[in-house]
């Protein structure tokens, strides 16, 4: 008897999730001690807001992140300072890119999209200028003594701007870290950068989507006034955006790593190891590793 192989979907989702797994472990066993004690009461406050949802209710709650919402769009400098918390979140090692970008939606509605897209695009901007700028040095000094990071840069410097822009919209590495990846490239210049961030308005789109109709179920005052078929357009919407967002970041994540393994031109080997530096590229590598991290690996 003899037993099927995986289909190819199959086994690009297993590769995702155990990359991811692999990833929060990987940076979980590095971090300090302190770190690992905040990581347990995080979760603690989650577990503390679940049970606080539950006893209040999901739909007061609601109400009064709808009402905090509309106090910020209200604001004559609500814009500003959204724009500017998408900004400060471009910088690794913080997070909450996505969350502000739903944020966008639930506060201004569609209008919420120009807010993220710009607040995006500069922040990535100013993250990639400033680490270029800063640690320009340090990643000479690294990447001399990385083969898998050679062959990432080499890779991207003979394909340019469709595979960065490939790279670019790929769910890993995550935002955040992502423009940190970039800046260390040298191959990839501040205007492909700029380029390629603008193929993730698609993204921004959705989000502040799903935002808009999440805020429209959770003001008791709209919802009063909908039927319920438009209440079921909404889920539906809502849902039907998250599951699109998913499916879309395993599609692209998918096609990138058979992009980089399967390049013409280049040898397999190469191949290989720039798909492998691009999976095990975190905050630690290379622009944001400690000194001493550096140190060992030179040793």
């Amino acid at each position: 008897m003899t037993t099927k192989p995986a289909s190819g979907w199959a086994v690009s989702s297993s590769q995702l999730i155990k990359l991811t797994l692999k990833t929060v472990l990987h940076r979980y066993r590095n971090l300090h001690v302190y770190g690992k004690v905040f990581i347990w009461l995080l979760m603690l406050f989650y577990l503390c807001l679940g049970a606080f949802v539950v006893v209040v209710s999901p739909s007061r709650i609601a109400q009064f992140l709808y009402d905090q919402a509309s106090r910020l769009s209200h604001m004559r400098l609500g814009w500003l300072i959204l724009t500017g918390a998408i900004v400060g979140v471009s910088f690794p090692p913080l997070i909450g890119h996505s969350t502000l970008l739903t944020l966008c939606g639930f506060a201004f509605g569609m209008k919420g999209f120009a807010i993220g897209a710009c607040g995006s695009l500069v922040g990535s901007a100013v993250v990639f200028v400033l680490l270029r700028l800063c640690f320009s040095s340090r990643l000479h000094k690294w990447s001399s003594h990385n083969e898998k990071w050679q062959a990432l840069e080499s890779v991207v410097r003979a394909k340019g701007l469709p595979l960065i822009i490939l790279i670019r919209i790929s769910p890993f590495p995550p935002w955040v870290y992502s423009n940190s990846l970039f800046s260390s490239i040298e191959a990839v210049s501040l205007w492909q950068f700029v380029v390629a961030t603008c193929f993730i308005f698609p993204k921004i789109l959705l989000l502040v989507v799903i935002g808009s109709r999440m805020a429209a179920l959770s003001d008791g005052d709209s919802r009063s006034h909908m039927d319920t078929h438009t209440k079921v357009m909404n889920g539906l919407l809502i849902g039907g955006g998250i599951i699109v967002a998913i499916f879309t970041s395993w599609l692209v994540y998918t096609l990138v790593q058979n992009h980089i393994r399967q390049l013409e031109d280049i040898s397999p080997e190469v191949d290989r190891m720039a798909a492998e530096a691009l999976e095990e590229y975190d905050e630690d590598a290379p622009l944001l590793r400690s000194t001493e991290a550096d140190k060992d690996n030179q040793v």
